[in-house]
């Protein structure tokens, strides 16, 4: 065992606290998976971070991402607050302006040019939602079919199973209570209005929490979608967290077929962590 450089990062808010909390191990070289997964469980956050050297000669650093039950492919507020970590240790990138993360979905572009970091959103494979799963969902949340005006299931790494309905109301009258269970992780809530331009909600999600805070990379996928089948146009605000007293703010925009997602990174505790 031995020091190693941690940070906790609130991330995805304008205000600290409000956020999405990550912890991020600095110097995560030589770590096993077994002790990346055990200090993972331990901090009991939705993901904790290892910034490791890069294996890509393109990439400034390599970052595994893990839940409380296992590792992640790729997440947003993870991949924000990690490089805001490695740039406050000193991380200096090899393009200006431009950290290059390697991660499980390949390399992934933080733009540091804008007023707010923002990630280049990977790519979403979007499919139709079996409307039997789309049943079970209705069923499960005491959702009024008659308020849902799309479905989709999106895969960036994760996989969302999304129902938009009519408005952020709607959204946010929704109870959680009954969505616990396999089948029901990654149900993804979006409406227009409210807050923000949109409002939107992680229901069961994957870290065992009966709602995330805020989620990147369901945002990412949403952002995808929508600016791919032209309902979203120009930038765009979400919402998330609303419903369990967060103030979550994720910054979307299409510039040149790219999606990127903004947002900000506040480090709440430096210090160290002995694994």
């Amino acid at each position: 065992m031995q020091s190693r450089r941690f940070m906790q990062v609130d991330v995805f808010t304008p205000t600290p606290t409000q956020g999405n909390g990550l912890a991020v191990v600095l110097d995560g070289d030589g770590l096993s998976d077994q002790q990346m997964q055990d200090f993972a469980t331990w901090t009991n956050l939705a993901e904790t971070t290892f910034i490791q050297s890069a294996t890509s000669p393109d990439a400034d650093y390599r970052l595994r991402i893990f839940s409380l039950s296992g590792e992640m492919l790729f997440a947003g507020h993870p991949t924000l607050g990690s490089c805001a970590a490695w740039l406050a240790a000193g991380g200096v990138s090899k393009r200006t302006g431009v950290v290059v993360q390697e991660c499980g979905v390949g390399l992934v572009e933080i733009d540091q040019s804008g007023p707010m970091p923002a990630f280049a959103a990977p790519a979403t494979t979007v499919d139709a939602l079996d409307p039997d799963q789309v049943e079970r969902i209705c069923a499960a949340l005491a959702l009024p079919r008659d308020r849902i005006t799309r479905t989709a299931r999106l895969n960036n790494g994760p996989t969302w199973q999304v129902i938009e309905l009519q408005n952020a109301d709607d959204v946010l009258a929704v109870a959680p209570f009954a969505t616990r269970g396999p089948e029901f992780r990654g149900v993804a809530l979006l409406g227009a209005g409210g807050e923000a331009d949109v409002e939107v909600r992680n229901l069961g999600p994957a870290s065992s929490m009966s709602e995330d805070p805020i989620t990147g990379s369901l945002n990412a996928a949403l952002a995808c979608w929508k600016y791919e089948t032209g309902d979203w146009t120009g930038p765009k605000v979400i919402a998330q967290g609303t419903c369990i007293g967060r103030t979550g703010r994720v910054y979307a925009d299409c510039r040149e077929g790219t999606v990127w997602i903004g947002g900000q990174s506040h480090i709440l505790i430096d210090g160290t962590v002995t694994l």
